[in-house]
């Protein structure tokens, strides 16, 4: 057997392995030794994971995870995620739809301090659900509007994929947060547009709540949105001027949302033990997954798979545009089976180079794209990752009803994408001015 063919043999069991359950980090790190182990030597294989394991979880780089980890995990214990929907429903919670309108406003601002598109969704859920019941919202909308909110997470610094990905493709993770503001900022607009769109064409369908006074929506401006532009404005703004590292970023950040907090008495023992406790968990399933990455990479790399499928675009008699559509088509199915930040490690050894290196894309642009189109997989069956979270949160709405309420966000998130594709600079403006 050729290396080719080995290397199409090992993706073969990649899916086999994961059809039978087992995390995908493990299945990445057991093909990639095994497929090693094959095409070059045992003994190297046992060198090459030794040394990669070491590397991965001793890198200072890496050590960026578990400080933006960690501020997301306070921001959801300390309840800023409440003050925020509290401000959002004062001020636009009387338009048509206005409290979906108002869910999508707050997962952009809770996803500036958070990063994560399942604590998003988690968080926002668990305080817009109740609400929009209240006020009788059709439930397919209710919550299919959380679950694609919760998306806006991955876009907006500090977005994790984001480092992950500024990690693996080595570039600037400062860059790649500056990218993700205009889009991510894009992604709510589309989505408030969306459930606008649908609540005047069907008023049933979220018919809208109180109008407050001008000196309520004050009072709720001092409730949680002075904390996140405050956070915002120290830690990434520190980042973007250049002071901090992202490592020194996220501690800082970390630090404020601690101290913030202890300060208003608004985080309990209880509520930074579980912080504690869920930054432990998905700094290490985090880590777990970028060390499986690296070790299947090395394999894709001696079987000389990614070579040859750059080689093969680069030969074809298509406009780069075309090559570039065929690439997010894969990224849309396999996300329909496999975690966004698996899939983004999975896949940046195969086509970061075709983007990059043959098609001529700029790095921070592809990066992008392909976050918002791994977006698609947290809300798209079988994985849809946040439908299942807030199935969780509202257990009495049938799976099927969630999903049936998504397609009108999956839209807008296409028409996001499309614009992107058509309209570079919205991603690449930003990290410009920037003088690293």
């Amino acid at each position: 057997m050729d290396n080719m063919t080995a290397g199409f043999a090992g993706i073969g069991l990649f899916f086999i392995l994961l059809t039978l359950k087992m995390p995908i980090a493990y299945v990445m790190a057991i093909v990639g030794f095994l497929g090693f182990s094959y095409v070059v030597s045992p003994g190297a294989a046992f060198r090459v994971v030794s040394k990669d394991l070491y590397a991965t979880f001793s890198s200072y780089s890496l050590s960026v995870i578990p400080m933006f980890v960690f501020m997301g995990f306070l921001a959801f214990y300390s309840g800023i995620g409440s003050r925020l929907y509290n401000f959002a429903y004062t001020l636009i919670g009387h338009w048509p739809g206005g409290l979906a309108i108002a869910t999508q406003m707050t997962c952009g601002l809770f996803g500036a301090v958070c990063g994560s598109n399942t604590a998003t969704a988690a968080t926002i859920g668990a305080i817009a659900m109740p609400e929009m019941k209240k006020y009788k919202y059709n439930d397919s909308l209710s919550t299919a509007s959380v679950a694609a909110g919760g998306a806006i997470g991955v876009l907006v610094p500090p977005s994790v994929i984001f480092i992950v990905y500024g990690i693996a493709t080595e570039q600037s993770v400062g860059k790649l947060f500056m990218a993700g503001i205009l889009p991510g900022i894009l992604l709510m607009g589309l989505y408030m547009a969306t459930v606008y769109l649908l609540a005047k064409k069907y008023p049933d369908l979220a018919p809208a709540g109180p109008r407050f006074s001008w000196g309520e929506r004050l009072k709720s401006l001092k409730g949680g949105i002075w904390e996140v532009m405050l956070i915002f404005a120290l830690s990434l703004g520190g980042l973007f001027k250049g002071w901090f590292t992202p490592t020194e970023a996220g501690a800082v950040g970390a630090f404020g949302v601690l101290l913030l907090t202890l300060l208003e008495g608004k985080l309990t023992g209880e509520g930074l033990k579980k912080a504690l406790m869920d930054s432990t968990r998905t700094t290490a399933m985090i880590m777990l997954l970028v060390a499986g990455s690296v070790i299947f990479g090395r394999f894709m790399a001696v079987s000389r798979i990614p070579f040859e499928i750059a080689s093969w675009a680069g030969s074809l008699l298509l406009p780069s545009f075309a090559v570039m559509a065929l690439i997010l088509l894969i990224y849309l199915v396999l996300g329909f089976f496999i975690d966004a930040l698996a899939l983004v490690l999975l896949t940046i050894p195969i086509f970061y180079p075709v983007a990059v290196n043959i098609l001529g894309y700029d790095p921070i642009w592809f990066g992008v794209i392909i976050v918002m189109v791994v977006a698609m997989g947290v809300i798209t069956p079988p994985v849809g990752m946040n439908v299942y979270i807030i199935k969780g949160i509202a257990p009495d709405v049938p799976l099927e009803n969630i999903f049936r309420g998504i397609w009108p966000f999956l839209g807008a998130l296409v028409i996001c994408i499309a614009i992107l594709i058509a309209f570079p600079p919205l991603a690449t403006f930003l990290p410009g001015l920037l003088s690293y």
